[in-house]
């Protein structure tokens, strides 16, 4: 409108990245075009800590912002780490080792000592549920409610933490998978519980329970840092909009992410990757790899032909072990190796780094503060590939006897 006065709030900008070692703040200001930065330790125990510290790093406050985006790798790594909530799966009568049995394919046919992907759910928490839907939406079985009923009372009683609902061709009718849900939800109100339809409405049974399970599996932990970082930023006078990064490297509101948490799987590195993009038409090219080395993992994405590249399906975890995620997503691949991924002897003397990362507590062992285990920062120490005076600008001293240490040991 001409002649309002713009809000000096609405021109400043606050972004978060949460890494599974550091944290990264960047704060812009539209009016001076001024950028700053904070980098600081991430604070597992209660992340928002080090979104807090690393505002306060790049001179800034939540009251100053009106718009606050947010990527963070928490989703992934809590997969790839195996640490997510305790979860169940509610599925239709007879089809209870789906999510088990996959596709059958074997990627590796030669190999002896060959693995197939091991569920976020073990068998004993999958229940089925008698009800049938037919291909074309018709119900062939209605639901009984009474059985849910009785199902979501054990849930209770077991201590499952989320539960996630996949009935056989919801995707063409939800009403079954809706109202499991709302019963289960009515008879533990503490329980995060995920049906399936409400992530992916196309065909595939594997893919969508896959997806699904991952979701509530996450969906806690998700959900709980989430409530924290808003709580927290409203305290502090935030009254803006809280917008968290998707894995197609658009944004959606903090309330959608609380519920479809595993749109967020790869929010960190889809917004590395979208920058590379327009870094990309900045200078001309049409391109690139978008590599971003983190304490966790490590991940990759391509641009081509001036777009990044995008995918309808993800592995999770490498194809020969992988969990598919059926979502709309930025084309990255990852494996469980970073920075402060921990090395071990295995049996017959093999090296086997990853997927466990010591983090930002206790850290690589280089870091003073406690870690023993060696990591991959630690060998890059010791190696002479990074400095133990200029780590982190130089406000981090590095400790190279505890790396040569934890090493030799």
């Amino acid at each position: 409108m001409a002649g309002r006065k713009r809000s000096s709030r609405a021109e400043v900008r606050l972004a978060a990245d949460i890494g599974g070692t550091f944290t990264d703040i960047a704060v812009f200001d539209q009016r001076s075009g001024q950028l700053a930065f904070g980098k600081v330790l991430s604070t597992p125990h209660h992340l928002v800590e080090g979104i807090t510290a690393g505002v306060e790093k790049a001179g800034s406050d939540y009251a100053s912002a009106q718009l606050f985006l947010h990527g963070s790798t928490v989703a992934i790594n809590t997969i790839l780490e195996r640490t997510g909530a305790a979860t169940a799966l509610v599925i239709t009568e007879g089809f209870r080792d789906i999510y088990e049995i996959g596709r059958i394919n074997r990627p590796d046919a030669y190999n002896l000592y060959f693995k197939k992907h091991v569920p976020l759910v073990e068998r004993a928490l999958r229940f089925e549920v008698k009800e049938r839907v037919l291909a074309d939406g018709e119900v062939e079985r209605p639901l009984d409610d009474a059985e849910v009923t009785a199902l979501a009372e054990k849930l209770g009683a077991l201590g499952v933490e989320a539960a996630a609902v996949l009935f056989l061709n919801c995707y063409r009718n939800a009403e079954h998978e809706a109202r499991a849900k709302a019963i289960i939800e009515a008879k533990n109100p503490n329980m995060f519980v995920s049906a399936s339809h409400e992530l992916s409405r196309e065909y595939r049974e594997f893919e969508r329970c896959s997806t699904v399970v991952a979701n509530a599996y996450i969906g806690p932990r998700v959900k709980s840092y989430i409530g924290e970082i808003e709580a927290h930023a409203k305290a502090a006078g935030f009254t803006g909009a809280l917008l968290i990064v998707q894995s197609t490297g658009g944004l959606y509101e903090a309330e959608q992410a609380k519920s479809q948490c595993v749109r967020m799987l790869e929010s960190g590195p889809a917004a590395g990757v979208i920058g590379t993009q327009a870094l990309c038409h900045i200078i001309g090219r049409d391109r690139a790899i978008a590599f971003d080395m983190g304490g966790t993992t490590a991940k990759a994405g391509v641009i081509a032909g001036g777009e990044a590249l995008t995918t309808g399906q993800a592995l999770l975890g490498g194809y020969d072990q992988a969990l598919p995620v059926q979502i709309a997503m930025m084309d990255i691949f990852e494996v469980g190796t970073g920075g402060g991924s921990i090395a071990r002897v295995m049996e017959g003397g093999a090296l086997h780094v990853g997927p466990r990362s010591a983090g930002a507590v206790p850290g690589p062992a280089c870091y003073g503060l406690g870690g023993k285990e060696p990591t991959v920062t630690d060998a890059n120490l010791v190696l002479g590939r990074l400095g133990a005076d200029r780590f982190l600008g130089g406000e981090m001293k590095l400790d190279v006897a505890a790396a040569e240490t934890a090493l030799r040991e």
